[in-house]
């Protein structure tokens, strides 16, 4: 009898760990009877057109490779599943505990350091904030774009520590990043809450999801999710997968927390090739070799 054909599920290798993570899943599914395998895409533009063109069964999408995979079907994809960290996700605006920015009405005339143009989590869910409360980015505040593997949509989280960088520099007088990371940095050091504090901090959002065309197969669908549900953190032989892809449990896919990036990416016009913010010049060679 010939084998059933691997479920191939494709992703955007935006930092080494992709590799580890994804020859783990693949050996669990493979283990559990549930042939899989996968495809690794430079950038989410690539991945996405792969999907639709029905060279992938399911793409591990960012949020923003989610609404553009919504716009580019008319709303007939779907979310299957999703980490339990994808869900609810705020962004912060951060700025200097000793400066005189104490509201966002104060950012007027200041200057806003962001992530990637393509980050929905460093700037375009952040500066759908600042115009949800009055101020237009490029108009009311400057914008300072920090452009690190565009493409990535900010999966890689560099633009978004630059943008913490030019705060800390007093380059900016604010820069945006996702809640996680304030966490993370605030716990290693990188960010010290005795000289920076939140100034606000946008609507929830969710973010990563597993997408499948409408004629994705039922059957294998069902038995890919089933395959993937049982994953237990509590399990040791899981565990070392699931801390490097940041999650504790799957979770059935919802669409219900992609409003502000949906409203964001069109007040800005983002598929139609607007850019908000001018990109930072390079500080470093590190930064030039980007």
């Amino acid at each position: 009898m010939t084998p059933p054909r691997p479920i191939l599920v494709g992703a955007v290798a935006y930092d080494p760990k992709v590799v580890t993570i994804w020859e783990i899943i693949k050996a669990y599914f493979e283990d559990h009877g549930t042939p899989m395998d996968f495809v690794f895409y430079s950038n989410y533009g690539l991945l996405v057109t792969a999907l639709l063109d029905g060279d992938l069964d399911i793409a591990w999408n960012s949020p923003l490779a989610w609404v553009d995979a919504v716009r580019r079907t008319g709303g007939t994809c779907r979310a299957i599943a999703m980490r339990d960290t994808d869900r609810d996700r705020v962004s912060h605006l951060v700025v200097r505990a000793d400066g005189d920015v104490r509201t966002l009405a104060d950012l007027r005339g200041r200057t806003l350091a962001v992530g990637a143009a393509d980050s929905p989590q460093a700037t375009l869910i952040p500066l759908g904030l600042l115009a949800d409360n009055g101020l237009v980015p490029d108009e009311d505040v400057a914008v300072l774009r920090h452009d690190v593997l565009v493409g990535k949509h900010g999966d890689h989280v560099g633009g978004e520590r630059d943008a913490l960088d030019a705060l800390l520099a007093g380059d900016a007088d604010a820069c945006a990043m996702l809640d996680l990371n304030h966490a993370g940095w605030t716990a290693d050091g990188t960010l010290d809450p005795a000289t920076t504090r939140i100034l606000a901090t946008t609507p929830p959002f969710d973010h990563c999801v597993f997408t499948v065309r409408a004629d994705f197969n039922a059957a294998a669908e069902r038995d890919w999710l089933a395959t993937l549900f049982t994953m237990d953190y509590a399990n040791p032989d899981h565990r070392e997968m699931m801390d490097l892809e940041g999650l504790k449990a799957w979770l059935p896919g919802r669409t219900s927390g992609f409003g502000p990036l949906t409203e964001a990416v069109g007040r800005f016009g983002f598929f139609e090739g607007r850019r908000v913010g001018v990109p930072a010049e390079p500080t470093s060679l590190r930064d030039a070799a980007r």
